[in-house]
């Protein structure tokens, strides 16, 4: 094996885990049960969103995947924005 994809592997494998170790810290510093059923269900969406981009980004040619980095990165931003805000709701 080459060092570039020993470290491409050794990199999605931390990437993974510590995406898993930040799911678990959200959920786990969640304050209620409705809180945290939001955070499950959250993260959850989360976690297929990702997947589903990752797969969009091997399978699509060249040009659209730039397309795509765009989408997702406006994706990203507003579904943070919003989830913090849906959660900062849930808690008052």
């Amino acid at each position: 094996m080459n060092a570039g994809l020993i470290g491409g592997i050794i990199g999605g494998l931390v990437g993974v885990l510590g995406g898993l170790y930040g799911t678990y810290c959200a959920v786990k510093n969640t304050k209620g049960l409705r809180e945290r059923a939001f955070m499950l269900k959250a993260s959850v969406i989360c976690w297929l969103a990702i997947i589903l981009f990752l797969i969009l980004l091997f399978v699509l040619p060249g040009p659209y995947q730039e397309i795509l980095w765009f989408v997702y990165a406006i994706l990203l931003t507003v579904g943070i924005v919003s989830m913090n805000r849906i959660q900062r709701r849930i808690r008052e």
